[in-house]
């Protein structure tokens, strides 16, 4: 039987949206006012799902306090207060889009985890808008 645990957390960060081979009109045409090249920022929340198995000796899918750290360091410490189109190396050739930045959240902590412990990931750039993403 499995169980899905979750844990929250959340950033703040600036960006782009821009494709760096288009015109100022087109990038405007197509992401409007998030592509003004004075950046913005967004208060973004997450929520990282995990599900397994439950372990028989500890009660845990997983150690809720190990997936705190793990989201700290791979997602908080790195992506905090950062301007992801200047700060994040990943980015610097990658448009910043809600899309793609769920992805590399999720493939920094799946790096992380157990190998038979499954990850879904959900990103709220607003209230209104967010994106999962479960490695498919």
């Amino acid at each position: 039987m499995k169980v899905t645990v979750n844990r929250k957390a959340h950033f703040n960060a600036a960006h782009r949206l821009f494709n760096q081979t288009w015109s100022d009109e087109q990038n405007f045409k197509v992401f409007g006012k998030c592509s003004y090249p004075n950046y913005h920022g967004h208060n973004y929340e997450i929520i990282v799902s995990v599900k397994g198995e439950v372990d028989p000796e500890t009660g845990f899918v997983m150690n809720l306090d190990q997936l705190r750290k793990i989201i700290e360091v791979e997602v908080e410490d790195y992506l905090d207060h950062k301007n992801l189109n200047v700060d994040i190396e990943e980015f610097k050739t990658v448009n910043p889009t809600a899309e793609n930045i769920v992805i590399l959240i999720w493939n920094k902590i799946r790096a992380k985890l157990a190998s038979g412990l499954e990850l879904k990931v959900t990103l709220y750039e607003t209230p209104r808008n967010f994106v999962e993403y479960t490695g498919e």
